[in-house]
């Protein structure tokens, strides 16, 4: 096949994709972007078994999804994502949804790592990235930010890591991690939102079985046009308070 400097796909928004608002859900949304960038690795000679052989994994280490207009059920959307070279440690991927009209519903920028599966120690993608496409130019969104520590948080759930939330890798899907995110916010907000941001970072795998304490806090938007709300939230390893997760949701 031939190498594609920007992976497309053509589908159509199915129902276990939509909530009750007939609209598509984070966790649907960030679901197809994985398995777009899933197959163009695997277009691009980096993919799983490509990398295992060199005895690495790309692992997912920030995410920032910018949601301008819902799709809804039954719509027919395009799917792109296409690499953005390499800042540091991380290769950058972006992504958009396409709707009929040719306008993106969705935006979003991912930083991956990759992995040394002995030593569980990240490598620098350079010897990768500088053989792919660069794609100059054509940005989704700027680089997901850092998230920091923040205080005033408080204990909303403990979700423990079951056998639909582990992929492959052996540990916690990304995916899971934006379902536990939904799951602690009223079900009426995310019913009623017509715009969403989530930025999220990865910090700690999660393993089989472990227990993750959620803790979340309303905070104050610091966007210029005002999210309706805006929620914090962390994600820590019951067995020793550290952090897994952290992530920042806005909702219009």
């Amino acid at each position: 096949m031939e190498k594609q400097a920007i992976w497309s796909e053509n589908c159509t928004v199915r129902f276990n994709a939509i909530d009750k608002s007939d609209l598509m859900t984070l966790n649907s949304i960030f679901g197809l972007f994985q398995e777009a960038a899933i197959s163009h690795a695997e277009n691009l000679s980096i993919g799983r078994e490509d990398m295992a052989r060199a005895n690495q994994v790309w692992i997912l280490s920030r995410m920032s999804v910018q949601v301008d207009r819902r799709p809804k059920y039954g719509e027919a959307i395009t799917v792109r994502t296409w690499p953005r070279g390499g800042e540091r440690i991380f290769a950058l991927r972006d992504y958009d949804i396409i709707d009929a009209a040719g306008n993106a519903a969705v935006r979003a920028r991912s930083c991956w790592i990759i992995i040394d599966i002995e030593k569980r120690r990240p490598l620098r993608p350079q010897s990768v990235m500088d053989s792919l496409p660069q794609n100059q130019n054509l940005d989704a969104l700027s680089t997901p930010a850092s998230l920091e520590e923040r205080s005033g948080l408080l204990k909303i759930a403990e979700r423990p890591a079951l056998y639909t939330d582990v992929d492959y890798v052996g540990h916690v899907n990304n995916v899971t991690y934006i379902r536990w995110i939904e799951n602690s916010v009223a079900a009426g907000l995310l019913y009623q939102a017509k715009r969403m941001r989530l930025d999220i970072n990865f910090i700690n795998e999660i393993l089989p079985d472990e227990v993750t304490d959620i803790w979340s806090a309303d905070i104050e938007a610091a966007s210029e046009d005002s999210p309706a709300h805006v929620f914090a939230f962390e994600g820590r390893h019951k067995k020793n308070d550290s952090a897994a997760f952290r992530a920042e949701l806005q909702l219009w």
